[in-house]
């Protein structure tokens, strides 16, 4: 294990500034908004900023300074070792914060944690509320993660690697929360080492990718208004916003000669989902070109973080639904709801909460709801409390 400090050298904040100098912008048409993609006015406005104000050094130092980062090197069956970044913050309850995995997807990263993570760690007065000990990677090909040198590195590689480092932490139970590709990782991990290590699991985005293009047999009848209206949600995502997921899962080495390239490229093509997949989230022009730079900036580079999606849809490597306990919190404007009666498919549900504001994003789009379901689905009293004895995140 190492101690880590983002540090992005000088001369590649200048080659930054002058690619962005040299930016060709594209035309368009009148009257399109977002219905063609990243609006031509928001896109020019950020690169300005990205060019000319924006203080990278500064949010470089607020990541540094609010989040304890680490590497370590990780070995991965036929795949060697990868050096992984990842985010370690204690409980303030030293030695009773129950250990929870964080795992994100695209276009996320570690920094999707940073506002949960105080709110997870802290030492509440009520003996009602549970503390955690957290740990947020950055996935192989992710953030400051090595990204893997040969292909077939798919979701099952991803949960071991995971699995793996909270071993190496010293956790030997503990539970996970996910969204987007940290739904098929953490359930991985809750069926391959579910029971013996991974004690219960989380989500914000209850699917699998399997069920939701194939679903169940099951009683269209039963559905509610809210189940039919999330189904609806994902067929206008698939009609309308999934051309990068074909994109990715088909031919990222084309697309990656272009976010490799061009930050402008990379920028719009992540802003797109930023603003499409959020509840009108009010993102500041910082908020979004930090999250960009990260990827900009990123060891592997911005194109290893799409491949994740080649690898899953050529072995569609979906697992039985796991046993152990399974949470879930439902944001409105998630890019997809299942029924309720599909619930079995994914897993053991014992937990669930419904939320009036929010969207993909939530960790970083509503903290304290998601926090919260957490510490009522761990807390005393909740349906997964004590999975891990001695590390309940309270005092004994």
């Amino acid at each position: 294990m190492s101690a880590f400090q983002i540090s992005v050298s000088a001369s590649a904040l200048s080659a930054l500034k002058s690619r962005l100098e040299l930016t060709a912008f594209p035309d368009e048409l009148d009257g399109t908004g977002w219905a063609y993609g990243s609006p031509l006015a928001d896109i020019k406005r950020l690169v300005a900023r990205w060019r000319d104000g924006f203080d990278w050094r500064k949010a470089e130092q607020q990541l540094n300074e609010a989040l304890p980062q680490f590497t370590r090197d990780i070995e991965v069956d036929d795949f060697g070792a990868l050096n992984i970044h990842y985010v370690h913050k204690k409980s303030e309850k030293e030695g009773q914060g129950l250990p929870l995995l964080f795992v994100h997807g695209w276009p996320g990263g570690f920094f999707e944690a940073q506002k949960i993570i105080p709110l997870l760690t802290k030492a509440h007065e009520s003996s009602q509320l549970p503390t955690f000990d957290v740990v947020a990677l950055s996935l192989p090909g992710y953030g400051f993660s090595e990204g893997p040198k040969k292909k077939g590195f798919s979701i099952k590689q991803y949960a071991e690697v995971a699995h793996k480092l909270m071993l190496a932490l010293g956790y030997n139970e503990y539970v996970t929360q996910g969204g987007d590709w940290g739904v098929a990782i953490t359930r991985q991990i809750a069926y391959t080492y579910g029971g013996k290590h991974s004690k219960a699991w989380h989500t914000n985005f209850l699917h699998t990718h399997l069920l939701l293009n194939s679903p169940p047999p099951t009683d269209e009848s039963s559905y509610t208004p809210a189940d039919k209206e999330g189904l609806e949600r994902f067929k206008k995502y698939q009609r309308f916003d999934s051309g990068y997921f074909k994109e990715q899962a088909t031919k990222p080495q084309t697309l990656g000669y272009s976010l490799a390239d061009s930050p402008v490229g990379l920028l719009a093509w992540i802003y797109e989902k930023l603003v499409g997949w959020t509840d009108n989230y009010p993102w500041t022009d910082d908020e979004v070109l930090t999250w960009v730079s990260i990827y900009w900036f990123s060891r592997a580079g911005p194109a290893a973080s799409t491949r994740i999606y080649y690898e899953y849809t050529e072995r569609m490597d979906d697992v039985p639904p796991p046993t152990i306990p399974l949470g879930s919190s439902l944001f409105p404007k998630e890019l997809a709801r299942i029924p309720k009666s599909w619930y079995s498919y994914v897993g053991n549900v014992v937990f669930e909460a419904e939320h009036s504001k929010g969207g993909h994003f939530a960790a970083f789009e509503q903290p304290e709801q998601l926090v919260a379901d957490l510490q009522q689905m761990f807390g005393k009293g909740g349906p997964a409390y004590g999975v891990v004895p001695g590390r309940d995140g309270y005092e004994h």
